[in-house]
């Protein structure tokens, strides 16, 4: 009886190693759970056409960084230093048109505390946007009931800078390290448009970097 142990052991290890695996049939050989589609590598279409060149980017004037004229300068170099509701009367005073037909640069002079209605200069917000330790200024103007200026402020050799010029509708804007997260309604059920706002080491300045579709998310 000792000697029949072994096979017994053995019997109930395939029987156990069969119900774990669902491979066995009622008599204990294997089935088969199908054919098993292969892995390959992505397979290059139209090998022979000729890739487009590596793309040399143009900055239009939006996007070169512009001194402001008008702004106090900064010898310290700390864009803390400076009157954000200062910086932003000079960006008016150097525009040769209004922000559009509300109002909009008329409201900005007669602000006297950012962030409180009816000043449409929102809370300034200060982040290091280009890397370098310092922090830049980054203001949001509304205009109309929807519309945001995205304005972004350095300081350069003692003068003040804008690096940043965007013009958006948003669900909401966020600061993600050095990054400006914009979203927007997309017009689709759902999703909402994703636009990230990184420094561009070559143009010295803010630059859309992604337009992307994302997943709707309530707001407050």
């Amino acid at each position: 009886m000792l000697r029949s142990l072994p096979a017994v052991a053995l019997a109930l290890a395939a029987t156990c190693a069969c119900t774990l695996l669902s491979g066995c049939n009622g008599v204990g050989e294997p089935k088969s759970a199908g054919r098993t589609a292969g892995a390959s590598a992505p397979a290059l279409l139209w090998p022979g056409r000729t890739p487009a060149p590596e793309q040399t980017y143009e900055p239009n004037s939006a996007e070169r960084p512009a001194p402001l004229r008008g702004a106090p300068r900064v010898p310290s170099g700390d864009m803390r230093r400076v009157s954000p509701l200062a910086v932003a009367k000079a960006k008016v005073d150097a525009m040769t048109g209004a922000l559009d037909g509300d109002g909009t640069n008329r409201k900005i002079k007669e602000c006297r505390t950012a962030g409180r209605k009816p000043c449409p200069v929102q809370t300034p917000q200060y982040r290091d946007l280009n890397g370098d330790g310092k922090d830049e200024l980054l203001l949001g103007i509304e205009s109309g009931k929807t519309f945001l200026f995205l304005w972004g402020f350095t300081v350069k050799d003692g003068v003040v800078t804008q690096i940043m010029d965007a013009g958006v509708t948003p669900l909401s804007v966020e600061l993600s390290g050095h990054d400006v997260i914009v979203r927007e309604p997309a017009g689709s059920g759902g999703y909402s448009l994703r636009r990230v706002y990184s420094w561009d080491e070559h143009l010295q300045a803010m630059n859309e970097r992604v337009i992307e579709y994302d997943e709707s998310r309530t707001t407050r």
